[in-house]
């Protein structure tokens, strides 16, 4: 009985020890995706939703949008996709505010396409290949903060996507807010990895 305790506690360490190590391997992944900038031309660009306030984009949003406008000016790409539903009892999308401040800034409303239902990155991305693949489009720049990178070109390519990151350079998420943010990524990266990024977020939604 005391030997067979042992083996078992040497199992759970060992376990545990490999968990961690993954983890941290996965974080310096994430960490170094953050600093890839694979900006080039492209078919389209997605812009990632993020919260917005009584019709008025937030700061994470509003560094996505001008990123994305910057890229557009550039003429890397004729067509923007911008995501995100809405919360329960908000009567804007984040699509649609996203919408908006693109027009304001001059991007002709014919180059902006709306996903409104995505409550999550693989909803929204999902979504939005969908409708770029209407357009016979599989290819994008993938647009959202840097920590974010290494998560969404996994979620690109599961969705049979070809995802170029292309992070925003003014994001007001930084220092210790970015660190946190790496961390939720690479569990959300390692698990993703383990079970798939679709079963991931349909876990996450029956959670919520």
């Amino acid at each position: 009985m005391i030997l067979l305790t042992k083996l078992a506690i040497r199992i759970v360490g060992i376990f545990v020890l490999g968990a961690v190590v993954y983890l941290a391997v996965t974080y310096g992944q994430v960490w170094r995706g953050s600093r890839r900038d694979q900006t080039q031309p492209a078919p389209a660009i997605i812009v990632f939703g993020a919260a917005q306030y009584n019709g008025r984009p937030s700061a994470v949003l509003k560094a996505r949008l001008d990123h994305a406008v910057d890229l557009y000016r550039r003429r890397l790409a004729p067509l923007v996709v911008v995501t995100g539903g809405r919360q329960p009892g908000d009567p804007f999308t984040e699509a649609s505010v996203a919408a908006e401040y693109l027009l304001e800034r001059g991007i002709p409303d014919r180059a902006v396409l709306r996903e409104v239902s995505g409550e999550s990155s693989w909803q929204s991305l999902s979504a939005a290949a969908g409708i770029l693949a209407d357009r016979h489009i599989d290819e994008a720049l993938l647009v959202s903060d840097r920590f974010h990178s290494l998560r969404i070109e996994a979620i690109a390519g599961e969705l049979g996507l070809t995802g170029h990151v292309s992070p925003t350079p003014t994001s007001p998420i930084t220092g210790w807010t970015e660190r946190r943010a790496m961390g939720r990524e690479a569990l959300a990266v390692a698990v993703g990895r383990i079970i798939g990024f679709r079963r991931q977020a349909n876990i996450d939604a029956v959670v919520r």
